[in-house]
């Protein structure tokens, strides 16, 4: 069974892999530039005070969270490096981003208002960075809103310019051209701000993608994410990447039964023996996070060898085929993502099967499921 066997189900969060493609992307941005670890949606659901205390010693030097609820987590579990929140904030939350001395973006007018007022109200003053919209169409001050907000800002005496970021809509198909002209817009606004008299000292457009597959240098600081966590931006890059997977999602053989040819299984029996099988009940549904859409499609791996899901994934079962797995018994380890021996269950397989993104597959692991940290000794 697994380290603690009341846990039969349980994540492996290896954070030898984690320094690994840390470093990877420190090498990567080079001297002269700062990291900006992604770590919102609880670390990409692999832990977010685990994995943000390891990479601070590690030497990240600013985190990125999605919300005040989060960066108050991130400060709770002993992290003092600078925390920007990338997703904003609402009315109410002001005097906890202040408190915890949280680094909002913002991207609307009305929210830098009312954040403007606490922060004199309070005393303090702020420091933010200013999100641009220069082709995502999500939040950010599009071009032509620019000169009125830079007028705007002039009046907020409680808040401090440190910081100019966008986000790019494409980097992670390396040949299109929008990238470049996110960038061109970007360098536009940004000289902009600059001749309005504001010296913002970090400037980022750079997600995981960007950092690996473009060139941009008025960009002083990068943000990776998926990286971090050992999948691929994209499929373009493929091969080009030294990264180690960091999430090993682990259950147990529940039950062991041979049945013989034509027998239905699950729901609907839209599997059907051909021959007389032996098939295995796991623990692990859809509540858990493992994806309906790998019915009959999916696979795992039993004793280093791959096993087909057989029929409909349960909202608490899931069954597979071992029929071609010598010697499999109750309690042997089921690895649904992950390694284990010389073989592995990637996130992009996972992805590709359930018609989804790496991202949304470390993200619906179940937070019910125990995390287990290993690291170095």
């Amino acid at each position: 069974m697994s380290p603690d066997s009341s846990f039969p189900t349980f994540v492996e969060i290896n954070l030898v892999a984690l320094r690994h493609n840390f470093r990877q992307a420190r090498k990567q941005a080079g001297e002269g530039r700062k990291l900006l670890a992604i770590v919102k949606a609880d670390a990409y659901g692999h832990g977010m005070g685990p994995v943000a205390a390891c990479l601070q010693d590690e030497g990240a030097d600013f985190f990125g969270v999605a919300s005040v609820q989060e960066g108050q987590r991130l400060r709770e579990a002993g992290i003092d490096l600078p925390v920007i929140i990338l997703g904003g904030f609402f009315p109410g939350q002001e005097e906890a981003l202040l408190r915890h001395g949280l680094i909002p973006i913002l991207f609307d007018v009305e929210t830098a208002r009312r954040l403007n007022r606490v922060a004199l109200a309070t005393g303090q003053s702020c420091p933010f960075h200013l999100k641009l919209d220069t082709g995502m169409g999500r939040v950010g001050f599009r071009p032509e809103e620019l000169g009125e907000v830079l007028r705007e800002l002039s009046a907020w005496k409680g808040l401090r310019l440190e910081g100019v970021l966008s986000h790019l809509a494409l980097a992670d198909v390396p040949q299109d051209p929008l990238t470049a002209r996110q960038y061109e817009v970007f360098c536009l606004m940004l000289q902009q701000i600059r001749d309005a008299g504001y010296q913002p000292p970090w400037i980022h457009l750079s997600n995981s993608a960007a950092l690996f597959a473009h060139h941009l240098p008025e960009c002083n600081l990068v943000r990776p994410g998926i990286v971090l966590y050992g999948a691929l931006p994209s499929a373009a890059f493929a091969d080009r990447l030294d990264l180690r997977p960091v999430m090993g999602w682990r259950t147990h053989i529940y039950q062991l039964k041979q049945v013989p040819a034509g027998t239905g299984v699950s729901y609907g029996h839209r599997f059907k023996a051909t021959r007389p099988s032996v098939l295995a009940a796991i623990p692990v549904g859809y509540s858990d996070g493992y994806n309906r859409h790998l019915s009959g499609c999916g696979e795992v791996l039993v004793r280093g060898q791959r096993a087909r899901v057989a029929g409909t994934v349960c909202m608490n079962w899931t069954m597979i085929d071992v029929s071609d797995i010598p010697g499999v018994r109750v309690g042997d380890r089921v690895t649904l993502l992950g390694e284990d021996g010389d073989n592995c269950i990637c996130a992009e397989e996972l992805a590709e099967k359930s018609g989804t993104i790496s991202y949304e597959i470390f993200c619906q692991v179940g937070k019910q499921i125990p995390r287990l940290y290993r690291d170095e000794g």
